[in-house]
């Protein structure tokens, strides 16, 4: 059963047909799913959702497809972990990472958007999907695409990290490298959704695709035994997965699936190099100002960022706060997390510990209540950003006395 009954205006309101539109011809503004909470209310349950399946589609109901899930069916469900070292080395009592560098099939949540919007583009049609994307989203859609037997074009900026630009290239598609930034990208590929019959996930397909990263926020609520944390860091590019893990909790709440009050505050984390949401909120001004990315947070060098007003509205109205990092506390949020709780996080991940660590030692997110940071991709797709800071392996010859040289160690303090 579907409960997608179309799409609606974020602005005006204004209903519109579940097909393959992203944008209200009176306001504007961009349009989401709208579904019959009433119908869904019948059926959600606490047990119905812990009897589906270990991925995303286990919140099938709240997800904006007609039929089943064809695309994704292994991504989603990724580990919620205890920090405990992390949580002393920052002294704090509770901490969680959602570690969604791990589990998917490409190493991002954007497995999760692509996962949603791929089934929506087959149901609607289409045989060739593409994207803008800065990295991640590039990987996931050229994965999951060649799996459902699509045409994929792939777009992206034509500096991008290596590790990023071969994890796309191996799935074979058709990988467009654009001499600009992401925004130019962006500003393309919305000439050419309006030109050819393709599905763009983020333009013609966004109002879907976006849907996908509730379930980040909802995965939070049910590994944490139906709760819902006091903080969570989520870093901004866009601004949409701020919105959506919001959206996440507050549909929760409405179904009285999260135990006790919700009174969780949501937080946003960005680049110096590139923080037009984060700086709107520091300086509590109502408009986001576009910027020109200079980062190495290139999966969030997004300098218009679509969602930043809505993202702004959310950590307004949920009573949280946002934070900026240099590309040095990058690193260092980086290696923090890798030597204290053996997670290898891309830039965006640095960014979000970055901010975490400044809120957490000014106050703003106070030391004894639970906090939980989205970490949203793996490392191993951004190591040239920490390549000059990690150092280099110790060099031996193949014996004992090189190797107790080279070490620092002697034979007076080995086993007996």
């Amino acid at each position: 059963m579907s409960f997608l009954k179309g799409l609606k205006s974020k602005g005006s309101g204004r209903e519109y047909p579940k097909k393959a539109l992203y944008v209200c011809e009176y306001d504007f503004s961009p349009l989401e799913a709208d579904y019959d909470y009433a119908a869904i209310r019948k059926v959600i349950s606490r047990e119905r959702i812990e009897q589906g399946p270990r991925s995303l589609w286990r919140y099938r109901d709240l997800l904006p497809i007609d039929g089943e899930p064809t695309v994704g069916l292994h991504s989603g469900f990724t580990p919620l972990v205890r920090a405990e070292r992390l949580a002393r080395e920052l002294g704090v009592d509770e901490l969680y990472i959602k570690d969604d560098s791990v589990c998917h099939p490409t190493w991002s949540f954007k497995d999760r958007v692509v996962s949603v919007a791929l089934t929506r583009a087959k149901e609607l049609g289409f045989d060739t999907v593409a994207c803008a994307s800065t990295g991640n989203l590039a990987n996931s859609v050229s994965a999951h695409a060649a799996k459902a037997g699509l045409q994929r074009y792939i777009f992206i900026p034509s500096n991008l990290e290596k590790g990023k630009v071969i994890g796309s290239l191996i799935y074979a598609p058709h990988l467009i490298a654009v001499n600009g930034n992401y925004d130019d990208v962006n500003r393309l590929c919305s000439e050419i959704a309006n030109k050819y019959r393709w599905g763009f996930v983020n333009v013609n397909l966004r109002p879907y695709y976006s849907e996908g990263s509730k379930t980040i926020g909802f995965e939070i609520v049910e590994q944490l035994g139906w709760k819902a944390p006091k903080h969570i860091v989520v870093p901004a590019a866009s601004g949409s997965l701020i919105t959506k893990i919001w959206k996440a909790l507050k549909e929760f709440e409405m179904f009285g699936l999260i135990k006790g009050e919700m009174q969780t505050k949501i937080y946003c984390a960005q680049a110096e190099g590139c923080s037009p949401i984060a700086t709107a909120i520091l300086n509590q001004s109502e408009h986001v100002l576009p910027v020109k990315p200079k980062t190495i947070a290139k999966s969030l060098a997004i300098g218009n960022p679509a969602d930043g007003y809505y993202a702004k509205d959310v950590i307004r109205d949920s009573g949280g706060w946002a934070g900026i990092v240099s590309d040095d506390e990058i690193r260092d949020g980086i290696k923090l997390l890798a030597q204290t709780e053996g997670i290898f996080t891309e830039t965006a991940g640095g960014v979000t510990l970055g901010v975490a660590k400044k809120l957490i030692e000014s106050g703003r997110i106070p030391r004894n209540e639970s906090i939980v940071l989205a970490i949203t991709g793996n490392g191993l797709k951004t190591h040239e950003a920490i390549q000059d800071v990690v150092g280099e392996p110790t060099l031996i010859e193949a014996n004992m006395a090189s190797f107790e040289e080279k070490t620092g160690l002697s034979k007076s303090s080995a086993r007996v």
